[in-house]
């Protein structure tokens, strides 16, 4: 059975843990709070979460183990069978990972911990989003899902990476910067499904206050 590492707070995990879930995929959640420690090194070498551990061995990165699962249990499928669109939907998730989440994320010390990020790099980031954001409107459908009328993994990203950009920006600038993507509609759609409710439930139930 394969093993998922990590903590259910942590968006990239989600969205390992949603790809799972939807691919009828057996595994165990191994708590792991992206610890340094020699052990996780060895599968995770620079730390992060999630990683999985397979009975071959390790794997870390969440694109690279969601394209494992893919190839792992090719059905149910969360790519397309043409192979153009499915590098359409591994865009998707390129375009909102790197350019929109990761820019984002330059916030969320001041958005969701308590810290202080700098006058400049608010700034910056501020021209960042407001680059990339309407970028990655121009590619993504929302009809109703992210690629078009399937769910495909670019949703198991939408789902996790959407709110933590939306309370983050409305948090450091006032206002939601996804506002003008149908944001809101898209995330109801996807809280019909069984597994978004498990997933969205394991993480409200990891952020409650403990006893």
């Amino acid at each position: 059975m394969i093993k998922l590492m990590g903590f259910a707070v942590s968006n990239y995990y989600n969205k390992v843990k949603l790809a799972m879930l939807e691919k009828g995929i057996d595994f165990e959640e191994v708590y792991n709070r992206a610890s340094k420690d020699e052990a996780t090194r060895a599968m995770s070498p620079l730390g992060k979460i999630p990683f999985i551990d397979t009975p071959q061995g390790p794997l870390a990165e969440s694109q690279v183990i969601m394209d494992y699962l893919e190839d792992l249990k090719p059905e149910p499928s969360l790519l397309p069978k043409d192979p153009y669109e499915r590098a359409k939907v591994r865009e998707l998730v390129a375009f909102l990972e790197l350019h929109v989440e990761l820019s984002a994320r330059k916030l969320y010390a001041q958005a969701f911990f308590g810290g202080t990020v700098a006058p400049e790099v608010i700034a910056q980031t501020r021209k960042e989003l407001d680059r990339h954001i309407p970028a990655f409107a121009k590619l993504a459908k929302f009809a109703p899902y992210l690629a078009g009328d399937t769910f495909t993994y670019a949703d198991c990203a939408g789902l996790v990476h959407f709110p933590l950009i939306s309370h983050a920006t409305k948090t450091i600038y006032g206002e939601d910067l996804l506002a003008s993507l149908p944001v809101r509609e898209y995330l109801k759609k996807l809280g019909e499904r069984a597994t978004v409710q498990r997933v969205n439930a394991d993480r409200k139930a990891a952020l409650a206050p403990k006893a």
